[in-house]
């Protein structure tokens, strides 16, 4: 198969940090770890090109990946294959997202990266195999992806002895035993010491380390962010009340104050009645102009970020929270105030 291997601006020789916003390209070839994963897919594939993205791009911009992979199809693309990534969360974001656009688009597509990586929330159904935690497994998470794409380009399912990880389509099946025979099962197997034994995975909810205290917040450039579903009157862009899909963004530009009859809240989990009677009690608008006139803050950014946290799944809310980090390292501020209902 003729393949095309997407890596992020680290892997591919253009920078590290100061260069996560270079936006999406094709190289010719195999580039940095794809020139191993080359030589382990054997004489059979040929990386015929290397997608590359900047992280907080491909973060900020999902439209990057439809893009890279047309690109990829123009050239002849057959398989699209995506990191590895192992727990760098913007990179296996974008490695999802590339997979899926592959998919959709019916090319075969795998994207490789660590089970604790953010972005598998992102990966749509894509299949998923299982990379080393950081780089220094790079051997071994190529080698495990490289096995895997022979077989998703045979046409093979894998499974979790092939390192698979993340959703997975349900399929019906009729089971062995009925239910209490393996409601038994259980309980034995529970007494006998085993606690995480079950028939049905719970979530595994992240625990996130704040970040460490800015240096001097009157020297600073602060941003407002929320989920209390804050827009102007109308709701232009419709965003949900509940189970949000999405974010907003709007200029706060040559505003003192966000003022009753020029925005509101759409927020489903609570009554607005208080907060559409004055909405700074959902963006502190007011407020933080003050502290920007005394002096206590340096300066606020002139967008304020807002979305709606009532029902909406960890999933989408962990994209929120990356496209947002990236929007905001973009514009160089240093601080946010993010307020919830």
């Amino acid at each position: 198969m003729r393949v095309v291997h997407y890596v992020n601006q680290f892997f591919a020789g253009i920078g590290g940090e100061d260069s996560a916003g270079s936006g999406p390209e094709l190289r010719d070839g195999a580039t940095g770890p794809g020139r191993k994963l080359a030589s382990l897919l054997g004489d059979e594939h040929e990386i015929i090109a290397t997608a590359v993205c900047g992280d907080d791009y491909a973060a900020a911009h999902a439209e990057f990946a439809a893009e890279l992979v047309s690109g990829a199809r123009e050239r002849g693309a057959e398989m699209i294959l995506a990191g590895p990534a192992f727990t760098s969360g913007r990179y296996g974001m974008a490695c999802a997202r590339i997979a899926a656009a592959a998919s959709e688009a019916g090319l075969p597509a795998l994207a490789c990266m660590h089970p604790d990586n953010p972005g598998l929330g992102e990966a749509a159904g894509t299949t998923v195999v299982q990379s080393g935690l950081t780089a220094r497994q790079m051997k071994d998470s190529l080698e495990r992806f490289a096995a895997a794409a022979l077989k998703v380009a045979a046409g093979e399912e894998l499974t979790a002895q092939d390192g698979r990880i993340g959703p997975v389509a349900r399929a019906n099946r009729l089971a062995d035993h009925n239910a209490a025979e393996r409601a038994v099962a259980l309980v034995i197997t529970r007494l006998g010491g085993d606690r995480d034994a079950t028939e049905i995975p719970l979530p595994d909810f992240d625990s996130v380390t704040p970040a460490a205290p800015i240096d001097d917040a009157a020297q600073a450039l602060f941003a407002l962010v929320t989920e209390g579903g804050f827009v102007p009157v109308g709701n232009p862009d419709r965003l949900e009340s509940a189970r949000a899909t999405k974010w907003v963004r709007y200029s706060l530009d040559g505003l003192d104050s966000v003022d009753e009859g020029a925005f509101m809240s759409v927020h489903g989990g609570f009554s607005t009645q208080w907060a559409n009677a004055d909405p700074n009690r959902i963006l502190p608008l007011d407020v933080a102009r003050e502290m920007e006139r005394d002096g206590a803050i340096g300066r606020l950014h002139g967008e304020v970020l807002a979305t709606t946290g009532n029902g909406t799944t960890v999933a989408d809310a962990r994209r929120f929270g990356m496209e947002w980090a990236a929007e905001l390292r973009q514009q160089n501020i240093q601080a946010a105030i993010l307020t919830a209902t």
